[in-house]
């Protein structure tokens, strides 16, 4: 969740006594690392992961990735991050000026009930109504757009500015891909 998000961000971060769940920003493939570290020392941590095949030359593997690269979830008080922060691996905690962002207990036991059951999980970029996007499968593969929600549908919303005028056309979730 992002600090804009937050009607008083002073509200949200002003029991720093209180354990919440942060972000913890890890060095590059430092992920499982980071979270052992963290629960040797005794904090609750969360790491999700999925499994995905990687082929090499002569084999394919099933490789345990997170679905989060580069951050682990951890619990902890905001008045003492100095312990998180100086853990193998941990380059910062996600923060507004120097103030930790605490993450929503419902968002961690959203992504909690993904992780613990029977489907087939994978990162997805976040793609928010009337972002630019890109599609990469199906019959509409190479247009790009405005991405358009109604009810149960997403849209794609192509423009022709100097006309003033558009379409729209229905998508299935996994043709599109954020613009980068």
């Amino acid at each position: 969740m992002s600090p804009f998000e937050y009607e008083n961000l002073d509200t949200a971060v002003q029991d720093v006594n209180t354990p919440r769940w942060y972000a913890v920003r890890t060095r590059s493939r430092f992920e499982l690392t980071t979270s052992l570290a963290l629960r040797d020392k005794g904090f609750t941590e969360f790491l999700p992961t999925y499994r995905s095949k990687r082929q090499w030359s002569d084999r394919v593997k099933e490789l345990d990735l997170p679905l989060f690269p580069g951050y682990v979830f951890c619990r902890f008080s905001a008045s003492d991050p100095w312990r998180v922060l100086n853990s193998p691996g941990v380059v910062h905690i996600v923060s507004a000026g120097n103030r930790p962002i605490p993450v929503e207990d419902r968002e961690i036991e959203s992504v909690r009930t993904v992780c613990g059951a029977d489907v087939k999980a994978s990162p997805s970029p976040a793609i928010a109504p009337g972002q630019r996007l890109v599609i990469v499968r199906g019959p509409l593969k190479g247009a790009e757009g405005i991405l358009v929600r109604t009810k149960d549908q997403c849209r794609l919303v192509v423009s022709i500015s100097l006309l003033q005028r558009a379409i729209s056309a229905e998508l299935e979730r996994d043709w599109i891909a954020a613009e980068c």
